[in-house]
């Protein structure tokens, strides 16, 4: 049961206890893998330039785009980026489960990267939606050992 829907989404994370905000609205094509399941994957749009090249300089060459790429039920969420060459990431969500938060730093050679992994806390997981979803709420811990990295909250609104 593949199906699939070109639909404009906005995806927000916020941070409840540091200066972090940060909001994608873009085009994402949804997957429908069964009555519960999907996959959403989001291309990042491309960011200006805020400051014009100089005349002498080489032109910067554009940033690769960033694949977000969702797997979402109403019980588990797993979120992986993809595409920037510098870091990548995976995230796993489920309600009331510390999940894991793993990145991948790409040093300058690109032939080696280094991986750091995070747990995180789900409090809170909220899928609404009748027969197609159509707003993700994530509320969520991350952790460093023993250390709070900040409380966190991830929303997907998605348009049909």
């Amino acid at each position: 049961m593949l199906t699939h829907h070109c639909i404009p989404v906005c995806l927000s994370l916020i941070s409840t206890d540091l200066p972090i905000w940060s909001v994608v609205e873009t085009a994402a094509t949804l997957y429908q893998k069964d009555t519960e399941r999907f996959h959403l994957l989001i291309a990042e749009p491309p960011t200006q330039n805020q400051q014009p090249p100089d005349e002498d300089s080489n032109p910067v060459p554009a940033a690769k785009p960033r694949l977000l790429w969702l797997n979402i039920s109403p019980y588990r969420v797993t979120m992986t980026m993809q595409g920037n060459g510098q870091v990548n990431y995976r995230h796993y969500w489920e309600q009331g489960v510390y999940g894991l938060s793993r990145y991948w730093l790409r040093n300058q050679s690109l032939e080696s990267s280094e991986q750091m992994c995070f747990r995180n806390f789900t409090r809170s997981l909220r899928l609404t939606g009748r027969t197609l979803p159509e707003h993700l709420r994530l509320e969520y811990e991350l952790w460093s050992e023993k250390i709070q990295l900040g409380s966190y909250v991830l929303t997907l609104d998605l348009q049909h």
